[in-house]
């Protein structure tokens, strides 16, 4: 059967490979078990690809390292005895070593030492290039899920305080396929300790999807956690505005200040919350989708409860709950107050308008008193012009008749002038009528 590679389809959209490719873009490892998982997330804010890329390096056998395959955000680099998995976020970096468990750490052990036995070395570790935000060791073992004393054995290989257990998932006869254990402390190490058994049956497949669940939970709960102090430390910045803004609303409505006055305070106040947004709501906005995340995490580990603990979903709610509660309040608060001093500048703008209108309503009545009053003059003057215009008139008309006199007419120069001076009156006003007209024909 011959097949024609000849295309079939209209020309892909120029992101088609990189939008399907996404859902491979991190895939999940396979983790052999028993296994010693070290992860530490750093914040990237400064660090630039290449300084990841020069310190993934000095790994061994990986010099060779090239700068295109660093172009993704994913890379797993396989070394002697271990893997490295890189991966790259917006604000953080993670990188998980997997290697096997030490026999020291074994199931039964009593507060092993991981850090020292980690494969990349603690100098790789402490050069890592940013600041940390969650390092964790995870250790995974196919034993201990159905012992009693599995509480008691969780306890002395991590140590003190107060464990934190759940049964995760279920398997095809309706048991739960491993069980995580924690106490959410930071050792003298400044790791964080977690353990997961699991049933031998356990494949590598699944074991690298629990780990990368357990730990990405962690890291979204860190990161969610984030806009807790911005969130404490713009409280009292928004309730010192809050306060300025209801004096400038009372000045506003017993108008005690000049409008200019208050302009100046509102901007400067409108200011200061425009710049605390800008500055911060990126923060309030990643803290809403980190913990989205973590909400999604923890519904997909199907927790079951271990008798005598909390779950761990239970565990982060009861605490994030209250921290995010918060962070949501004050982001509400900050937008809240934007609006009010929106508001504000809208009445503000009201009364600058009404005292605007008033005055032109003000102006524009003189200027039609001034108005009335130069026409009234323009007519007193143009009831001279048509005397004056009339005496000129008449004078020369009694020239002319005293000049009829001298020549021989029977005449009386000063009677026949005055018969005629009404008729010189209404020619003058006709004419000074007719020239208005074509005036007023011309401007219309």
């Amino acid at each position: 059967m011959n097949l024609s590679l000849e295309r079939s389809l209209p020309p892909d959209d120029p992101e088609r490979w990189v939008l399907h490719n996404e859902v491979h873009a991190r895939p999940s490892a396979r983790v052999r078990l028993p296994a010693l998982i070290t992860y530490v997330a750093v914040l990237n804010a400064g660090i630039s690809r290449d300084q990841e890329g020069e310190h993934l390096r000095r790994l061994a056998g990986q010099a060779a390292l090239g700068r295109e395959q660093l172009q993704g955000n994913f890379l797993r680099l396989r070394c002697e005895g271990f893997t490295v998995k890189w991966e790259r976020h917006t604000e953080f970096s993670r990188y998980s070593i997997v290697q096997p468990l030490p026999a020291h750490a074994l199931w039964g052990a009593e507060l092993p030492d991981l850090t020292v036995h980690v494969a990349t070395g603690t100098d790789w570790l402490r050069q890592v290039p940013g600041q940390t935000v969650a390092a964790i060791q995870l250790t995974m073992l196919a034993q201990g899920m159905g012992e009693p004393d599995l509480l008691d054995k969780a306890q002395q290989w991590m140590g003190e305080g107060m464990l934190v257990a759940s049964h995760m998932g279920n398997t095809v006869e309706g048991e739960s396929h491993s069980c995580l254990l924690t106490h959410f402390r930071i050792g003298e190490d400044g790791f964080e300790r977690m353990l997961v058994v699991t049933s031998p049956r356990t494949s590598e497949a699944r074991a690298g999807r629990i780990s990368q669940r357990v730990l990405e939970l962690e890291t979204y709960r860190l990161m969610a956690l984030r806009g807790l102090p911005v969130a404490k430390q713009l409280s009292p910045e928004l309730a010192a505005a809050e306060s300025q803004l209801a004096a400038i609303t009372a000045r506003l409505e017993a108008k005690q200040d000049s409008d200019q006055e208050l302009l100046d305070d509102l901007v400067a106040l409108a200011a200061r919350i425009e710049r605390a947004t800008a500055e911060h709501g990126y923060r309030f906005s990643a803290t809403r989708a980190y913990d989205a995340v973590v909400r999604e995490r923890i519904g997909e580990l199907r927790e079951r409860p271990v008798y005598g603990t909390q779950t761990v979903g239970e565990f982060m709610q009861r605490r994030m709950g209250p921290a995010m509660a918060t962070v949501a309040a004050t982001a509400q608060r900050l937008s809240a107050l934007s609006d009010r001093i929106t508001r504000t500048s809208a009445l503000l703008r009201t009364r600058v308008d009404i005292a605007t209108e008033t005055q032109n309503q003000q102006l524009l009545e003189k200027l039609t008193r001034g108005q009335a009053l130069q026409l009234r003059l323009q007519s007193t003057v143009e009831g001279l012009s048509i005397a004056a215009i009339s005496y000129y008139v008449v004078s020369l008309l009694l020239y002319a008749a005293k000049g009829l006199e001298a020549a021989g007419v029977p005449i009386q120069p000063e009677m026949a002038v005055g018969l005629v001076v009404p008729l010189v009156l209404w020619s003058v006003w006709q004419a000074t009528r007719r020239i208005h007209a074509r005036i007023y024909r011309a401007t219309d």
